[in-house]
C-alpha cells in the first residue's frame, strides 16, 4: 500500500467522494472528487475533479492533509427495462453483442467505462427497438474491435448460422468499429450460401454523449434485418455527419476512413446497398443478392490461417521484409503497393528491389497478392513493365479489392483450401469483394 493510500483509507475515503486536501508547505488547499488511478498515474500522484469539472493531479507530500467532505455517488447502473412479450406480427431477429463503444456508458463521476450486460439494459438504451421487432439479445464477448482475432471471428460467424437456422430472419452484429471492415470481410466469406440479412454496426460516440450515433445506428440495423430482403452481410453506420440516414456497405467494401466522424465508413470502388431514412425507410441504391425463396441450412466455412501478412511498400522500403516472413512460416502475403500495384523494382541501387524476393516467396509456395494504397480504383499488371515483371514473378494482382478485403480473404483461402486453389480463387470475385467495373460516386471523405 502506497503512502496515498494508506492516509485515504485513514481518512476514510473512496473514490468519488468529494475531498479537500491541504499542503503547508505549497500554501495549497484544494476541493474535489476522488478519481480513480490509471495505468498512467505514478504511485505518488492523485488526482481530483475540480467543480469547474477538470482533472488535475496533485503530487503527494508528507504534510499533506486529507478531509472527506461528502460521500460519492453510488456507482452507475442502467435503470432496468421488463422485456415485453413477443409479438406474432413482427419479424424475429437475433442481435449479437461483442462489445465496442456501442455497449457502453462513461460514468463522468469516476471516469469508468459501463458495458451493458442484459437485454432488459439494450432496451433501455434504445427503445425504439422493440417497436421494430421481436429481438433476441445473445452477448458473445465484451472486448474491443482491435483485441480481436480470427477465432472471434469464427465464434461470430457460428452463432450468425445457429441463430438463421434456428428461424431468424436476420441477425444484428454489433461490435467495435476500428476493425469493423475487418471483421465484414471475414463473416462475408465464412457465410457461404448466406440467405439472409447480416448487418454489423457500431458507434463512433458512446451512448451518453448528445452527439452519439449509437441510437440511429442500431435502430436502422434492426430495420434492415428484420425486413430487408438483401441476403448479404454488410456495415450499417452513419452516411453523413447528420441524423439523417445510415447507409449498408457491402462487408467487403467497406472501410473506416476517419478516426472519429459519425460518418467514418465508406464504400470503397462500390456503392451503399442501401440506405435507411430517420423514420426507418428502406431506400435500395444499388444491386445486390436477393433472398431466395427456397432456404437451405448455413454451415460457415470457418477455417482461417493465421500465418498471412499484410505489407507495406514504400520508397526505401527493405524487401527483406519478404524474407522475414517467408523465413517465419508465413504461407501468404498481400503487399500494399503503389499506384496500380507497384513495389520498387528496377533500382538503381542494390538491395532496393523487392522483385528477388517475391520471386524466391512465390517458388517456395507463398501465396502473393498485390493490392494498392491509394484505396479507391484497382491494380493492373499490364500497364507498365514493372507490373508485368511482379506478375511474371507470380503476385497475383488483386483487382478493387482494399488491401483489409484482400487479406482476410486470404487467410480464408488457406484456412480452407490448399495453396493452388488459393492461387486460383484469390483474384476471382467470391461474394462480391470485385467489381467489375469500380463503382463509386465520390471518393474522400
Amino acid at each position: 500500500m502506497t503512502d496515498i493510500e494508506a492516509m485515504l483509507k485513514k481518512a476514510g475515503i473512496s473514490v468519488g467522494d468529494t475531498i479537500s486536501i491541504e499542503s503547508g508547505s505549497r500554501n495549497m488547499k484544494l476541493t474535489g472528487e476522488l478519481m480513480p488511478r490509471t495505468e498512467n498515474n505514478k504511485s505518488d500522484i492523485i488526482v481530483i475533479k475540480l467543480k469547474n469539472g477538470y482533472n488535475t493531479g496533485i503530487r503527494y507530500t508528507s504534510d499533506m492533509r486529507f478531509e472527506k467532505i461528502a460521500q460519492g455517488k453510488k456507482e452507475f447502473t442502467f435503470p432496468e427495462r421488463a422485456e415485453k412479450h413477443a409479438v406474432e406480427k413482427k419479424p424475429y431477429i437475433q442481435l449479437l453483442y461483442t462489445g465496442g463503444t456501442i455497449g457502453s456508458k462513461v460514468d463522468y463521476k469516476t471516469g469508468g467505462v459501463y458495458m451493458l450486460l442484459k437485454p432488459s439494459e439494450l432496451l433501455y438504451e434504445v427503445p425504439e427497438l422493440e417497436g421494430i421487432a421481436n429481438i433476441e439479445v445473445k452477448q458473445l464477448f465484451n472486448i474491443a474491435s482491435e483485441d480481436m482475432s480470427y477465432l472471434e471471428w469464427q465464434e461470430i460467424s457460428k452463432h450468425v448460422a445457429e441463430a438463421l437456422n434456428s428461424g431468424k430472419h436476420g441477425v444484428v452484429v454489433t461490435t467495435g468499429t476500428d476493425t469493423m471492415h475487418y471483421i465484414s470481410a471475414a463473416l462475408s466469406f465464412m457465410l457461404q450460401g448466406l440467405n439472409a440479412p447480416v448487418v454489423i454496426t457500431g458507434a463512433q460516440r458512446s451512448s451518453d454523449r448528445g452527439s452519439s450515433d449509437a441510437f440511429l445506428n442500431l435502430a436502422c440495423a434492426a430495420e434492415l434485418a428484420a425486413y430487408s430482403d438483401i441476403a448479404e452481410v454488410g456495415i450499417c453506420m452513419h452516411a453523413s455527419s447528420s441524423d439523417s440516414k445510415c447507409a449498408f456497405i457491402r462487408g467487403t467494401h467497406a472501410r473506416k476512413m476517419h478516426t472519429s466522424r459519425r460518418d467514418a465508413f465508406r464504400a470503397i470502388n462500390d456503392k451503399p446497398i442501401a440506405y435507411v431514412s430517420k423514420d426507418l425507410k428502406i431506400e435500395y441504391a444499388s444491386g445486390y443478392k436477393k433472398i431466395a425463396n427456397q432456404s437451405k441450412e448455413l454451415k460457415p466455412l470457418t477455417g482461417f490461417e493465421r500465418k498471412v501478412a499484410l505489407v507495406k511498400a514504400y520508397p526505401n522500403s527493405d524487401p527483406g521484409i519478404i524474407d522475414y516472413y517467408v523465413g517465419k512460416g508465413y504461407k501468404g502475403i498481400i503487399i500494399e503497393g503503389t499506384g496500380l500495384g507497384h513495389t520498387p523494382v528496377s533500382v538503381q541501387h542494390e538491395g532496393f528491389s523487392w522483385l528477388p524476393q517475391i520471386k524466391e516467396a512465390v517458388e517456395k509456395g507463398v501465396v502473393v497478392g498485390m493490392t494498392s494504397q491509394c484505396i479507391y480504383g484497382r491494380v493492373n499488371s499490364n500497364v507498365y513493365r514493372n507490373l508485368r515483371l511482379l506478375s511474371n514473378a507470380g503476385a497475383i494482382y488483386c483487382e478493387d479489392m482494399t488491401p483489409e478485403t484482400a487479406y482476410v480473404k486470404l487467410g480464408w483461402l488457406l484456412g480452407n483450401y490448399d495453396s493452388e486453389k488459393a492461387k486460383e480463387l484469390l483474384g476471382k470475385n467470391l461474394v462480391g469483394e470485385i467489381c467489375n467495373r469500380s463503382n463509386y460516386d465520390e471518393f474522400m471523405i
